[in-house]
This record gives C-alpha cells, structure tokens and sequence, in this order.
C-alpha cells in the first residue's frame, strides 16, 4: 500500500508537468553492453509496439547514464553499477529501481595467453598473473559499471598493474574488446558484448564463474520532483513492461550464435 501511494503522488507530480514533457517520446539512457549485444534492438521495438511511446535510447557507461538523468536529459535508466544506482535514488534523483536481468563479467585475453591466466587458480591468481607478466591490459577507464566491476577486482586481488602495461582508453566496451585483440592483451568484459564481437575478435574468455563476477541490471525511473520536465508515465510503463512477463521473455529469449546472454532477475 504505501508503494502504491508513493507512486500515485508521483504520477500526480508528472500530470503536472505534462506541459514540459512530450508524453509521446521516451529517453531510455542505457549502458553501452545492452546496445553493443544487440539486446535493446530487440526489445524495443517490442516496448514501442506495446506502449504506442518512441524510445529514444542514449548509450554510454553507466556512471555517464545516471548523469544524464541526473540533468534532467534521461527519464528512465537501464544500468548495471548497483553501489552507483543506490546513491543515485537515496540522492533523490531516481525512483522504483527495479531488478531487471543479470549475465556475468570474463577476463578475455589472447589464444596464446602468455600470463598464463586460463590455468590461474581464480580471480586473484589471474590479475597477479596479468602484473607479474608485464602483460598488457586493457581498461574502459570511463567510469562505466564495468569500469567500476575492473576496479573492484584489482582491490580484491591486492595488486594494479604498473602504468607501462595499462591502457585506459575513455571508450565504450565494444572498442575496449576491439583494442585489447589488436595489442594481444587482456581486458574485463561483460559476456553479452564479448559475444556479440567474439567472431572479429583474437579473445579467448581465461576467468569466468568467480562470485565477483556476478553482473546484475537495473531500471530506475527519474524522479519527478527532482525534474518536473521528465516523461515518469512512459518510464513507469517501460519498467512495468521490462520486468513484467513480456519483457523478461524478451529477454529470456534474446540470443547471439544460439547463446542466452541476458537471465530475467529472479522475482
């Protein structure tokens, strides 16, 4: 009941502001990994045909989603950083996060492996493998959910990588995949992307299965309040939709060489 009441008083906040927002049009700021993969290509042309809204999808790194959002230029988001989303919403600038799906992070490296990673003993064991090598590595460095995922990891294993063997490269996941097979290095990559670009990739996938790994997604909606213009119905419909039955068998079913890239979260 007092979930129902909150989302009333903020759908009460929008019919307010329908002057400043076009009921019609809905901006969906996303990570790069669901456009990279192919997912969104797929699923919202689903959402449109359900809703009657035209989504217009921005992507980039989540933490530069969320800021999006933040300025008032999103009206719902689709990321995967979840310590960021959590101060996003207790910030006041997002609503009704909702789980929406999850896949998992690999460290992908050359066929020929010269840290030895695919026969590390775990996560910490391979990035001590990658530093103590000289290899190189690869990273997003833009402050993205997989960016924020790296950086988790090199805290775990107790070690960096020294400033002659890492690249940051400010650039999204697909580009990052696309360095690391051209300079022979290692990079963390979501699995989605890694299998969208694996056939135009010299990447095999080294460390995978480890708990730190784990990759979950979610969809906020932008507080009204905070931003009067922002289209809150179409957000609301849209995460109704994505975590209802027909979004999560859209997602369930979406594949890429035959391979489910994206799981439904749990309900």
């Amino acid at each position: 009941m007092k979930h129902a009441l909150h989302r009333l008083a903020l759908i009460l906040l929008a019919a307010s502001a329908l002057a400043y927002a076009d009921e019609g049009v809905l901006r969906l700021a996303t990570t790069t990994s669901t456009v990279d993969s192919g997912l969104l290509s797929v699923i919202v042309p689903r959402f449109e045909a359900f809703s009657g809204l035209k989504v217009g999808v921005t992507s980039a790194g989540s933490g530069a989603a969320m800021k999006l959002a933040e300025d008032g230029k999103a009206d719902v988001v689709l990321v995967h950083s979840r310590a960021e989303e959590d101060r996003f919403v207790h910030a006041g600038f997002g609503v009704d996060r909702r789980d929406v799906m999850y896949n998992d992070f690999i460290i992908v490296g050359p066929p020929r492996d010269p840290a030895q990673v695919k026969k590390a003993r775990g996560l910490k064991d391979a990035l001590r493998r990658i530093v103590e090598s000289g290899a190189t590595f690869v990273s997003r460095g833009d402050e993205s959910g997989t960016h924020e995922k790296e950086k988790a990891c090199w805290r775990e294993a107790g070690r960096e990588p020294a400033p002659r063997q890492y690249i940051s490269t400010g650039q999204g996941m697909g580009e990052v995949l696309v360095t690391a097979s051209n300079l022979r290095g290692y990079t963390l990559s979501d699995r989605a992307t890694y299998s969208a670009y694996r056939t135009r990739l010299e990447l095999d996938p080294l460390v995978e299965g480890d708990p730190i790994l784990f990759n979950p997604y979610g969809v906020i909606a932008v507080n009204p309040a905070r931003n009067p213009q922002v289209n809150y119905r179409g957000a609301t419909r849209f995460i109704d939709w994505i975590t209802g039955p027909e979004g999560r068998r859209a997602i369930a079913d979406f594949r890429v060489n035959g391979e489910q890239l994206f799981y439904p979260a749990p309900q």
